[in-house]
């Protein structure tokens, strides 16, 4: 199984840094937002990664490839901790440009041709998960056991008017349609869809269906969606864990201050300055 992280936008919410450095890229302490996306992957037994990006990305390419003038220094010192940091991951990796910003749906047709006839986890980086079991691989597991495509979900959260909220089947597993952002007292159910799907192939064939009838403006992932949801092959899993939004700055501090808290030193620090508030 493919994974594909959808990494083409602009990050206009992080002007003026998304300027010139790509919103994947900014990190959480010391770890740039889209490793996290990488380590849950392959955590998960993802070791093909497609990432969509645009012309301004190219930095995306360097950082998970080797860094030789650096392991050359840190070969010379000796210093095996500094090397093990810079390591590249052990993945295989591909690089599609989207070479015109048409949403997210035309984004995703770029990398169609690359998974063949197979499902495949696709990621937005806005959405960290921190928990025991990877969300990749919790969609999968839900996969194993229905055939469908998975839909990955939060309960209830708050300001449900803001997300694309499920309507359910009967059964209570299989997701008949998607509403984005119904006014208030009308959600169909409190099982919003977060950044995080598993697609059989079917999904693409659909998604060029889609495009093939599209008139003008963006094109996102919602008709082959709904194609699915239609027959029935569309299922949801609600998430294990916690996850952290990291599209605009709110949510991004947030999660960075979740990660520094696992680190015992960090955590001090934060309580700290908290206590001088």
């Amino acid at each position: 199984m493919k994974g594909i992280i959808v990494a083409a936008g602009y990050g206009t919410r992080f002007l003026p840094v998304t300027k010139t450095i790509p919103k994947e890229m900014l990190p959480l302490i010391n770890k740039p937002s889209i490793s996290f996306i990488i380590d849950e992957f392959i955590q998960s037994g993802i070791k093909d990664i497609i990432v969509i990006s645009s012309r301004r990305k190219k930095v995306l390419e360097d950082f998970f490839d080797r860094e030789v003038e650096l392991e050359g220094v840190f070969e010379k010192e000796g210093a095996s901790a500094k090397l093990d940091l810079i390591s590249p991951v052990e993945a295989r990796f591909a690089f599609i440009r989207q070479t015109e910003m048409k949403g997210t749906g035309h984004a995703l047709l770029q990398a169609a041709s690359l998974i063949g006839n197979e499902p495949c986890i696709v990621a937005y980086p806005d959405d960290i998960h921190m928990g025991e079991t990877p969300l990749s691989a919790q969609l999968i597991e839900s996969y194993e056991k229905t055939g469908c495509s998975v839909l990955a979900t939060i309960h209830n959260p708050p300001h449900l008017e803001r997300y694309g909220v499920l309507a359910l089947e009967k059964d209570g597993i299989h997701v008949k349609d998607i509403v984005e952002k119904p006014a208030l007292g009308h959600a169909p159910s409190k099982e919003v869809s977060i950044g995080r799907y598993l697609y059989t192939a079917e999904f693409f064939k659909y998604l060029e269906e889609g495009w093939q009838k599209h008139t003008g403006g963006e094109y996102f992932h919602i008709y082959a969606l709904k194609k699915l949801m239609d027959q029935g092959k569309v299922v949801f899993k609600e998430t294990e864990g916690e996850r952290m939004d990291t599209g605009e700055p709110a949510g991004f501090l947030r999660a960075t201050l979740r990660y520094a808290m696992k680190d015992p030193a960090l955590k001090a620090i934060i309580k700290e300055e908290a206590a001088k508030l």
